[in-house]
């Protein structure tokens, strides 16, 4: 028996020959084509929805000469029919005396599970970084038992395959695979994007969702301070390394797992003249982990937001999100004093499955289907940081990294032998 909490998402789903559209004042309102109809109820819930808050950046909303609404989206140089805030329209509600009252879908206390109730996602390959623990382990397993085929990429493989062994416990028929993948080197980064490749795996899910917070100075095997390196740079090379992947699956999503750690006015980067290789990859006297940790998580965004720019015309589509505070995960292994006020502050912070929930939501949610270049907190989206929003940082972010890798691994940085690619 399914708890009454939870409900399918399947009566929100439009039947052939409808469309949702959003009218000028913001209500959803549903057009058949085939009898040239409109109603403001959806045609099987019968919701009533509507959209708020304003356009997300880049984006303007124009009328035309015949009175119907159209939105041009700055930052990819495209014109669509559909308001891009339709992927998070809120229920309208007609309360007693004729007011509406406004109820967003998913929030805080969700967990990943109720976002994949009634989905079925067979066929569907899914890559996350850093999934054999925390919340990389809880998107694999919530994304595996709605049938996902799931590659968990992490560092150390005899802990991934005790965390994969966990999922095909709870399901037998859980697709799980583990690859190892080393984010403090470069080399390692190839060597899975090659062996990936070799393999003939598609990629629907591409999540960006390991990291380190606030380590001992360390310098790795490349010359770069070890946070910049695993948090940002490597992946930054995941994802140019398997963008023919991406692109031949397509559509396809990026989920950048950033952090609200991102606005810190501690940390070195204030401004797009700060994105320099001594800022963002600081010498052991310029370091301060925790704002370190903040600087990364920044680069995250900005990365996500030029990467979407680049790919969204190939139907890839990238996003960044913030999974939750304080979150009991390994994050905190690396000082004493994070482990115990992770430990005080446990009772009133998420669940590991509900800090999952967001990238869930974000790499699955049919709704965000042909959206990217936005930031997502609890299930919802918001703003970023003003320097998150900046174009101008974001193209000098994703310029450095292509020129910190070429650096670093030479002229054939980015090439994947022709004889690797087999299909799929």
């Amino acid at each position: 028996m399914v708890d009454s909490d939870y409900s399918t998402d399947s009566d929100d789903e439009l039947p052939s020959g409808w469309e949702e559209r959003v009218s000028v004042d913001g209500k959803v309102f549903y057009a058949c084509h085939e009898v040239q109809k409109t109603q403001w109820h959806h045609p099987v819930s019968g919701k009533r929805k509507k959209v708020i808050g304003e356009l997300p950046y880049g984006w303007e909303r124009k009328i035309g000469d015949t009175g119907y609404v159209y939105f041009i989206d700055h930052k990819n140089q495209r014109t669509t029919f559909t308001d891009p805030r339709l992927a998070y329209a809120v229920e309208d509600k007609l309360e007693p005396g004729g007011a509406f009252t406004i109820k967003q879908k998913y929030d805080c206390n969700t967990s990943a599970s109720k976002i994949l109730l009634g989905r079925d996602l067979t066929g569907r390959y899914a890559v996350i970084t850093g999934a054999n623990a925390g919340i990389g382990f809880e998107t694999a397993k919530s994304l595996a038992l709605a049938g996902c085929t799931v590659v968990m990429a992490c560092r150390n493989v005899k802990s991934a395959e005790s965390a994969a062994a966990i999922i095909t416990t709870e399901n037998s028929a859980a697709k799980v695979e583990v690859m190892h993948l080393d984010l403090a080197s470069l080399k390692s980064v190839r060597r899975f994007a090659e062996e990936y490749t070799k393999r003939g795996w598609p990629i629907h899910m591409l999540i960006l969702n390991a990291a380190v917070l606030s380590p001992p100075y360390t310098v790795t095997e490349d010359g770069l301070e070890l946070c910049f390196q695993v948090n940002y740079l490597s992946h930054h090379y995941l994802c140019n390394l398997l963008q023919h992947i991406l692109v031949r699956s397509a559509p396809s999503r990026i989920v950048n797992v950033s952090s609200e750690s991102h606005r810190s006015r501690s940390t070195t980067v204030q401004s797009e003249k700060d994105v320099t290789l001594e800022k963002l990859s600081p010498s052991e006297e310029n370091y301060n982990g925790l704002a370190q940790y903040g600087v990364t998580k920044l680069l995250n965004i900005a990365f996500s937001n030029a990467l979407n720019h680049r790919k969204v015309m190939h139907k890839v589509f990238s996003n960044s999100l913030h999974p939750g505070n304080l979150i009991p995960t390994s994050l905190s292994r690396n000082w004493w004093g994070y482990r115990l006020l992770f430990t005080l502050l446990r009772p009133f912070t998420k669940s590991l499955e509900q800090g999952a929930a967001t990238t869930v939501f974000v790499a699955t949610c049919k709704e965000l289907e042909d959206v990217g270049g936005m930031y997502f907190n609890n299930c919802w989206v918001c703003q970023p940081s003003e320097l998150a929003q900046s174009p101008e940082f974001c193209e000098k972010v994703y310029q450095l990294g292509e020129q910190l890798l070429l650096e670093k691994m030479g002229p054939g940085a980015f090439d994947i032998p022709v004889e690797m690619k087999s299909g799929f």
